[in-house]
């Protein structure tokens, strides 16, 4: 993704007097509506959409950051711009830190594949560049536009030259299981593996011995996912917390583990978007 193409310096905007993260949704959306591309959608349905978005599940990053976005049908092009307040807000990110720097897209409805890389593409910057730090500096708009764009070019080597570990994530609770994989997007990882397993449990109920104490467990809870990720090693730490900021602390709580293995060797790659 360029992002030159898609920065709408305009709706950039530094030091907003926000109190709370909805004074931030609406500031975003009256933003988002004084950018030419969505002229035609008013202030209350972007808010709107936002909102819903937000209440599927927080998208605040850590470490201060949100990603707040949408997709909206009609619109054509991508619409990103870059919002900071004042002071930090509570935004329910996954590490309970209050945000002060919003990175808000706004992509078409239909295209899904684009608006994911495009995720990816900007959590990998926020990752790689002290480009949070300055944004906290910046006084202006204008300098929030040219501080995160001069930063766009600023590319480590290909993923495939940087040492890689393997992540085993195996998890019982279903209900965990995409807001894995958008941690996983949101981290710059776009390459997974998912199969599809049973636990001992499944097992086990059929041996007499055993049969009257697995007997009440309910099926689908024998099921699992392995997902097999494989991660930089300087993001393993930041992308096992995240995990449990999801799961909860996976030493008390039951249905989800992770290994993180050595890789030896590999060639070829998983990515897929």
């Amino acid at each position: 993704m360029n992002f030159y193409e898609i920065t709408c310096e305009s709706a950039c905007l530094a030091s907003v007097p926000a109190k709370t993260g909805d004074d931030v949704l609406h500031i975003l959306a009256r933003q988002a509506h004084s950018s030419p591309a969505m002229r035609e959608y008013s202030e209350a349905d972007i808010y709107k959409a936002l909102a819903d978005r937000e209440a599927q599940g927080s998208t605040g990053l850590g470490g201060g950051v949100a990603i707040p976005h949408a997709r909206l049908d009609r619109l054509e092009n991508f619409v990103f711009f870059i919002v900071t307040t004042r002071r930090p807000v509570e935004f329910a990110a996954v590490d309970k830190k209050k945000v002060s720097v919003f990175f808000a897209l706004f992509a078409p409805a239909k295209q899904v594949k684009e608006h994911l890389r495009t995720l990816a593409a900007l959590s990998n910057v926020i990752a790689r560049t002290n480009v949070v730090n300055e944004l906290r500096l910046a006084a202006t708009g204008p300098v929030l536009y040219e501080s995160f764009l001069s930063r766009t070019t600023d590319e480590k080597p290909a993923r495939l030259q940087e040492k890689l570990k393997l992540m085993v994530v195996i998890l019982y609770a279903e209900e965990k299981f995409y807001d894995l994989l958008e941690l996983f997007l949101q981290e710059g990882i776009d390459g997974a593996t998912v199969i599809d397993s049973v636990g001992m449990g499944h097992y086990i109920s059929s041996i007499p011995l055993f049969s009257s104490f697995v007997s009440f467990m309910r099926e689908d809870r024998n099921r699992s996912r392995t997902l097999l990720v494989p991660v930089p090693e300087d993001q393993v730490q930041r992308v096992a917390q995240g995990i449990e900021e999801i799961t909860g602390d996976l030493d008390k709580t039951l249905g989800a583990m992770i290994m993180v293995l050595d890789i030896p060797f590999s060639r070829g790659t998983m990515k897929m978007l």
